[in-house]
């Protein structure tokens, strides 16, 4: 099921989403975090700059 669903994202409507990884803070220990998610590619950056 992998297969398909990565060979779907290189061809098609796929080609306009990136997956994007970013490291949040967590206020109360002072530890990092990691939060993945799928983001069109005219809004990569409004997410990284979104808190």
């Amino acid at each position: 099921m992998a297969k398909k669903v990565v060979a779907t994202l290189k061809t098609g409507k796929g080609k306009e989403f990136s997956k994007v990884i970013k490291m949040v803070k967590n206020e109360a220990t002072g530890s990092y975090s990691f939060k993945e998610e799928v983001v069109h590619n005219d809004h990569i950056k409004d997410y990284l700059n979104q808190k």
